[in-house]
């Protein structure tokens, strides 16, 4: 019954941190960006969340096809397009 309750609230505690980070859609709106500052925001965004998806597919031994759709679903929800 412990290990279920630990278990619980460490899936609760890691749903409520990636709910906690914004897409970088939504941070270029609260900076309040727009023309060159945006586009060079967004750019350096996509790129810096490409690398952590990379990383999160190799984390999951994700190869191929499977890493290339894995990555692509992730950038794009990262970056809220």
């Amino acid at each position: 019954m412990r290990t279920f309750a630990t278990a619980l609230l460490l899936m609760t505690c890691a749903g409520s941190a990636m709910a906690a980070e914004a897409s970088c859609t939504a941070q270029a709106t609260d900076k309040k960006l727009a023309g060159a500052a945006k586009t060079s925001f967004m750019t350096k965004c996509e790129r810096d969340m490409k690398a952590s998806c990379d990383t999160q597919a190799s984390e999951k031994k994700l190869s191929g096809a499977a890493k290339t759709s894995f990555t692509n679903k992730c950038v794009k929800d990262s970056v809220g397009m």
